[in-house]
């Protein structure tokens, strides 16, 4: 997730955007039948969602060039992919006592 405050959008809008944005947050709110103003009760049926604990540990490893290289050529979320390819050689004890 990224979060970004106000100072964030303004060196990315420009004069026209930053304008509207200023505009926009100037407005009073109007409530209507297809948007109604909430109530404590609906409010309230709200929940919030527990995020899971985390399953992964975090950990620091030196990788070789060729692979660093190969990894993060498959673009975002390449850590996950290595991550999963590790848990596959584990599950394999011919590679495992290859590799020790």
């Amino acid at each position: 997730m990224v979060k970004m405050n106000f100072n964030d959008l303004n060196s990315k809008l420009d004069a026209e955007e930053l304008r509207e944005l200023e505009e926009a947050a100037a407005r009073t709110i109007v409530f209507d039948d297809n948007s109604p103003e909430m109530t404590p009760e609906m409010l309230n049926q709200f929940k919030r969602i527990k995020q899971k604990s985390r399953t992964k540990k975090t950990a620091s490893i030196r990788l070789s060039e060729k692979a660093q290289k190969f990894s993060s050529s498959y673009g975002k979320g390449y850590t996950s992919f290595l991550s999963r390819l590790i848990d596959a050689a584990l599950d394999d004890a011919a590679l495992v006592k290859k590799c020790l």
